[in-house]
C-alpha cells in the first residue's frame, strides 16, 4: 500500500490554514489577534485543552485496545495507516491538523455557520479520511464520533477558546495516530 508522505499531509494543512485566514480576514473582518485573544487566558486554555485532549484521546485508545478486532477500529486503522506514521510523523501530522482544522472549522466557519453547520462540515471533511464508502453500523458510529467531536470542539471554542481546542485536537490526534501505528504493526505480524 502506498503511503501518503508527510509533506503532502502538511501541505494540505497549510492550504486549510490559508483558507481559514482568508475567511477570518475577509469574511468577518476580524484580526487574527482578536480570534486568539478570545476566551479564557492562555494558560487556562493550554491546561484545559491538554486535559480534554488527554481524556478523550486515552479513552479512545483504551476502547481501541479492548476491541482491536471491532469493525470500526479495523476501518480507522486501515484508513489512517495510509499515512507515513514513521518516527515523529504522528506528532507533525497532528500539529498540522489540530492547528489548521480548528482555525478553519472553529475560528473561520463557526462564526458564519454556527456550531451545527461547522460540525457538519467537519464531518464531511473527514469522510475521505475515514473512507465512509458504505453506510452501516460501524460507519454510523464513526460518523457520530466525528460529528460529536466537532460539536465538542465547537462548544470548547465558544466557552474556553481557540488555543484550547487546537491543543485538545492535536493531543487526540497524536494518541490516535500512535494507536493506529501500533495496531497496524500488530496486524502486519
Amino acid at each position: 500500500m502506498e503511503k501518503y508522505p508527510l509533506h503532502t499531509q502538511l501541505l494540505s494543512c497549510a492550504v486549510l490554514a490559508a483558507i481559514a485566514l482568508a475567511i477570518i480576514h475577509f469574511g468577518h473582518g476580524q484580526a487574527l489577534r482578536q480570534v486568539f485573544m478570545a476566551g479564557l487566558p492562555w494558560p487556562q486554555q493550554l491546561g484545559l485543552g491538554a486535559a480534554l485532549g488527554l481524556a478523550v484521546g486515552l479513552a479512545s485508545a483504551v476502547t481501541s485496545l479492548r476491541k482491536p478486532s471491532a469493525e470500526a477500529v479495523q476501518r480507522t486503522t486501515a484508513s489512517y495507516a495510509r499515512l507515513d506514521l514513521a518516527g515523529w510523523n504522528p506528532v507533525w501530522i497532528s500539529l498540522g491538523a489540530g492547528i489548521s482544522e480548528e482555525l478553519l472549522f472553529r475560528a473561520a466557519l463557526q462564526p458564519l455557520l454556527g456550531i451545527w453547520g461547522a460540525s457538519l462540515l467537519f464531518l464531511l471533511a473527514h469522510v475521505r479520511a475515514y473512507q465512509f464508502s458504505r453506510i452501516d453500523r460501524p460507519a454510523l458510529l464513526q460518523m457520530g464520533g466525528v460529528f460529536g467531536m466537532g460539536l465538542a470542539f465547537g462548544l470548547g471554542f465558544e466557552y474556553i477558546g481557540l488555543l484550547a481546542m487546537m491543543v485538545a485536537h492535536t493531543i487526540i490526534d497524536i494518541i490516535g495516530l500512535l494507536m493506529v501505528r501500533r495496531l497496524a504493526a500488530a496486524q502486519a505480524r
